[in-house]
Parts: C-alpha cells; structure tokens; sequence
C-alpha cells in the first residue's frame, strides 16, 4: 500500500494531494481546493506570486486605454523587469532558473519562479524579501514545491501549438533575448572558469578579477546602484546596491524605465 501511495503522489491518480500545486506549486482553486497543498518547509526555489505587471495586463498587445503597444517595447519592458529581478535575488547564492509566467489566470499571472543553487541560499532570499515592496506593490514570496520544470511548463506553448492559451493550467515561461541571458547566466560559467585557472595557478586569474570590478562599475566609474529606487523596504526606499553589469546595447535606459515605471502608474490609477 505504501508503495502504491508513493507511486501516484502527485499524479492525477492521488486523491488527496492536489497535483497541480505538487506540479506548478499553484493552483486555481486557492484554499477551496478539495486535494491539500503540501507547502514545504524548504525549498531550493521560490516562487513570488503575480510580481511581474505585465502592460498588456488586461487584453493581450493592448494597453490601458485601449491603445495597441509594440511587441518590442512589452519585449523591453520584460526584460528590464527580468533583469532587474535576476540582480537582487544573485545577491542571495547562484541562480539555477528564473522562470516568470505569461500565463493569465488570476493564479498564474506574473508568477516568478527562482531556483537557487543550495536551499539555505534561497532561504535568506525568502528572508529578506519579507515584508518589502516593488514598485509600490507587496513582495509575496514562499518556498515552491517545484524542482523540475520541465513537468511545470506547457510543452504545447513551446511548440506555439497551446490552444488553452492565456489560461492554460501549465507554466507559460517567457523567455528573454539570448543576449540578455548570455549576460546574466554566463557569469557563474566565467566564474567557474575562474576558480578553475586559480587552482592550476593561472596567471590570468589576476586579470580576471579585475575585469570582473570593473564590470561592476557605470560609465561615470563609479559602483553603480538602485538608481530606479524600485525596491522598497517596510515602505521606505531601499539603498542597498543593486549590482547591474550593463552591456553596450542596452547602456542609456534611463529614459525607457521611466516610461516602464509611468505605464505601471497609469495601470494603476485605472485600475483604483
């Protein structure tokens, strides 16, 4: 019988854990779900639930007032979120996946999922994030039951074949330009490259390093920060660094994250 048990936890087959949350680690019903929701005690991955305020949150390629918007500044306006996500939680340990949901049920939309390299690591990122804000919005974080995405994400939407679409009770993951995750990800491939040279005595190890500081640095010279003022903590800003190692392509955003942060504003003022 225990085997048994074991055999369909988590499957359609269990009736009483719910295999949605054990699988994606939410689900439509909420607390009225008939099967439990086993929310573990540690996890290597967190999920901050409907975080990301998509400008097309209402009707898909439309904005607020009605107006049709560029898929290249929704493009833009993504992966200045991404990015700015990816940099404060590295802060905690080495990111594994981020993946963040272009689903659109109330349960799914903008769901952000983070796997940390070792549980403890995604254990002060939960820390931390208690209790803060983005973008004027409450952070709401927990540990996820999900470790393997490949049984959380919609193979259907990955072969643009998903006739569920928006509503899909499968992960939606939107994805970022390669360039942009080359940047972000390719730096634990470099550190790793790094330790390896120091320990066979590299004499590039040296250089290595302080190209590293030197990327962490703006083009004034001097250690760049939070410069957008989006995070904010127990309702006044925060100041700590927000570490952002810009390529040349995408150098001089000001302008665009100013107008990221006014269509979230106008957002939500129609929304009030």
């Amino acid at each position: 019988m225990a085997e048994h048990l074991a055999s369909i936890f988590g499957t359609e087959k269990d009736r009483v854990n719910c295999p949605f949350y054990f699988k994606i680690g939410a689900c439509r019903h909420g607390d009225r779900c008939s099967r439990l929701h086993n929310r573990p005690t540690i996890s290597p991955t967190l999920l901050l639930s409907n975080m990301y305020q998509r400008p097309d949150m209402i009707t898909p390629g439309v904005d607020a007032q009605g107006q049709p918007i560029d898929p290249r500044k929704i493009q833009e306006h993504f992966e200045d979120f991404y990015e700015d996500i990816f940099e404060e939680l590295s802060k905690f340990g080495e990111i594994e996946s981020l993946n963040i949901c272009d689903n659109l049920a109330d349960h799914m939309v903008g769901n952000v999922y983070v796997q940390f390299k070792e549980e403890d690591q995604a254990a002060a990122a939960l820390r931390a994030l208690q209790g803060r804000f983005y973008s004027g919005r409450p952070i709401i974080v927990d540990f996820s039951p999900v470790t393997d995405f490949r049984e959380a994400t919609c193979r259907q939407f990955e072969e643009n074949s998903c006739n569920r679409g928006g509503y899909c009770n499968f992960m939606h993951v939107k994805q970022i330009g390669r360039e942009l995750r080359r940047k972000l990800f390719g730096r634990y491939q470099r550190s790793r490259g790094s330790r390896s040279r120091s320990r066979s005595g590299s004499p590039y190890h040296r250089r290595d390093h302080r190209d590293y500081d030197s990327r962490e640095r703006d083009h004034r010279g001097r250690k760049s920060s939070d410069r957008h003022g989006r995070y904010e903590d127990g309702g006044r800003r925060s100041h700590r660094s927000l570490r952002r190692s810009r390529s040349p392509i995408r150098e001089g955003s000001e302008e665009r994250r100013a107008r990221i942060e006014q269509w979230n504003r106008e957002r939500e003022e129609n929304h009030a």
